[in-house]
């Protein structure tokens, strides 16, 4: 080594700066590593999802057919009235509102009748009785 001072301090300095240097570059290194770490499970991910997709797209779609049973209207035209009359009124009613919005006297077996038509319904599952007496359509 050099005995002259000027050139023993930037020999110094040069090893000082050689240090920083190579302790900063092994920081980048293991930033990189973690970097492609994470970039690799990002891929992995997005090669699942890419997969997922094609394998969806790939599924025959159910037939109608397939789906719930779920029993239809009854055909006799008073069923449609009451529907018809629930959606108008767009509130839950009871066989006795129901009686005066069809116009029907209010006599027990107009009431019963309609009644027994509303339980019926909801056995269906077309209506619902969220309270005992009172029906309404499901999206009411």
């Amino acid at each position: 080594m050099s005995e002259n001072p000027q050139v023993k301090a930037i020999l110094e300095h040069i090893e000082t700066r050689e240090r920083e240097l190579t302790d900063q570059a092994g920081q980048f290194r293991t930033r990189i590593e973690e970097l492609t770490r994470q970039l690799g499970e990002l891929d992995a991910e997005s090669e699942n999802l890419r997969i997922t997709r094609k394998t969806l797209l790939t599924l025959p779609l159910p037939s109608p057919a397939t789906g719930p049973d779920r029993p239809g209207i009854p055909d006799h035209p008073a069923y449609q009235q009451i529907l018809t009359a629930l959606a108008d009124a767009g509130r839950p009613m009871r066989a006795r509102d129901l009686c005066q919005a069809l116009d029907l006297p209010i006599l027990p077996r107009n009431t019963e009748g309609i009644r027994s038509k509303l339980k019926r319904l909801v056995s269906r599952g077309i209506l619902i009785e969220p309270q005992p007496g009172l029906f309404a359509r499901p999206e009411a």
